[in-house]
């Protein structure tokens, strides 16, 4: 039977510069939700990559003395970088400036061209570099760009101009005919009565004023605006092709599920289902625009001097605690916040203590009293119950979790069954029946209930705590966990050793401190 396909990717990360955490959590967040759904027997596809275009690299390149070319290649591998420090398992990383994306973002610019989508005008508006992005005076706040806050410059160009205007009815019909497509349901309500209903205008598509960009084919002094750029990553890069697109295309096409920023929403609901409209193609199934990563409750940004990399974060944490907090503490609708003290609490409070500290008691006490070697004897009691029915129905709450994209409300369900296990602990004695000689099958059977829940929240983990999950499995030393659902394992040769030491809070904070002077 042929497995069904899922697409998804994430933002493509402009290369203005180096990641922080709050770029990097979109990366991890699309990272759980692509390998849980290839633990659930999907063929998936997941794509990211660099947005490498724009007048704000052709500054930047300018002040750092070298060709944007040269500046983009280095931002490009540092975001690469950052990817795989975060253990993320993409399929693809694409860039714009790949001569074969460049080739069919002319190709789709002539193709709506010919369509009459596309016509010539002149612009005169108000434009912030940093955002790439034209603003009426209506929609600045307090002057300044609605989006990050800096000043806008009036300018005036020759430019090509998409007719977004003509698509308005018909996004307004597809949005609200297709509740699912932009979650979480603010984000919707925001599009239609901020953006879309007050009445769109047309899209200026085309630039004149700086070079570093995708020529147009059919009026060389022209570059493709970035936006209509970027976006179509999604499609040239499984192979569309106005002139005859390839299998893979067809295979993958429309993607499941675009994962970006809360602020990039509008450009992804409305720009570019009207670009496709104008390809005549499908749209994506869902686009799900996540929140932010907070430092002390304030945005994360390089200008405002709070930016914490991820790669500096892995260095003091390990990898999974820096995987765990983004995607249990950025709740699916909210805001998320990050500090050092949070960080080292929650890897204590979760997974020194809850997880760690379970694995390795239980293992020790398997290698104690029978050892290490433990079979289910079935010697239950009522007490036993709660605990088995929460292992039981694991998968299914998760399941649902993840299908609403609520990542961590789903590591919430894991750590319930954990935290559930340390209690049985306490509930059973270990300790108390060891000293029992009538009751060896009794405590095998605790023992053996103990294990079975690490395993199961073990393979639940995998997603989310990559490391952390193969860990579990080699020191309970199982070899292989595909047969997941298997309830009668006989656990042996198991050998405990600390998954998360406790961090010592004022050391860790010191150690901080000096390492940023």
């Amino acid at each position: 039977m042929d497995k069904k396909k899922y697409y998804i990717t994430t933002a493509i990360a402009y290369t203005s510069g180096k990641p922080h955490i709050g770029n990097t959590y979109e990366i991890v967040l699309a990272d759980a939700i692509a390998r849980y759904k290839r633990q659930k027997g999907y063929d998936v596809y997941f794509q990211t990559g660099t947005d490498e275009h724009g007048e704000k690299i052709e500054l930047k390149a300018k002040e750092k003395g070298v060709t944007p070319k040269e500046f983009v290649d280095n931002v490009a591998s540092e975001i690469k970088r950052i990817w795989d420090v975060m253990n993320t398992s993409y399929d693809k990383f694409v860039r714009t400036t790949d001569p074969n994306h460049e080739r069919i973002v002319q190709k789709i610019f002539d193709k709506m061209y010919e369509n009459g989508d596309i016509y010539k005008g002149e612009y005169k508006g108000l434009y912030c570099t940093p955002c790439e992005s034209f603003w009426t005076e209506s929609q600045l706040v307090d002057g300044k760009c609605p989006d990050c806050g800096r000043e806008v410059e009036e300018k005036k160009e020759e430019a090509y101009f998409f007719r977004l205007s003509k698509y308005q009815d018909k996004l307004v019909n597809y949005i609200e005919n297709h509740p699912d497509f932009i979650q979480p349901e603010s984000r919707k309500n925001e599009m239609l009565n901020n953006f879309i209903k007050p009445g769109l205008q047309d899209l200026c598509v085309s630039r004149t004023s700086f070079d570093w960009g995708v020529q147009v084919d059919i009026d060389p002094k022209h570059v493709v605006y970035v936006w209509l750029d970027a976006l179509t990553n999604y499609i040239t890069n499984i192979g569309y092709d106005p002139d005859g697109s390839s299998d893979e295309f067809k295979k993958w096409w429309p993607a499941d599920l675009h994962v970006i920023g809360k602020d990039i929403v509008r450009f992804h609901t409305i720009y570019w289902p009207c670009f496709l409209w104008s390809l005549g193609l499908e749209l994506p199934k869902k686009v799900f625009g996540h929140p932010w990563l907070l430092t002390n409750n304030d945005k994360i940004g390089k200008s405002r001097g709070n930016a914490i990399y991820a790669d500096d974060l892995v260095g003091l944490f390990g990898v999974d605690a820096v995987r765990y907090y983004v995607l249990h503490e950025i709740p699916y609708a909210n805001d998320g916040n990050l500090t050092y003290e949070l960080l080292i609490e929650r890897t204590n409070t979760d997974l020194a203590n809850t997880l760690g500290n379970l694995v390795n008691r239980t293992i020790s006490m398997a290698n104690k009293y029978f050892d290490g070697v433990v079979t289910n004897k079935n010697v239950n009691e009522n007490v036993d119950n709660e605990l088995i029915n929460m292992i039981n129905a694991l998968d299914k709450k998760v399941e649902d979790k993840m299908d609403k994209l609520e990542i961590g409300f789903a590591l919430d369900e894991i750590f319930d069954v954990l935290r559930r296990s340390n209690k049985y602990i306490d509930e059973t004695t270990p300790w108390s029946l060891a000293k029992e000689s009538d009751k060896k099958d009794r405590l095998e059977t605790v023992l053996y209930n103990l294990l079975e829940s690490i395993r199961v929240c073990a393979y639940h983990l995998r997603p989310f705590l990559t490391k952390t999950s193969d860990e579990i499995f080699k020191q309970l030393n199982i070899k292989d966990d595909s047969n997941f659902f298997n309830k009668n394992n006989t656990y042996q040769d198991m050998k405990p050793e600390v998954l998360f030491a406790r961090i010592d809070k004022e050391k860790k904070l010191k150690e901080i401190e000096e390492s940023q002077k």
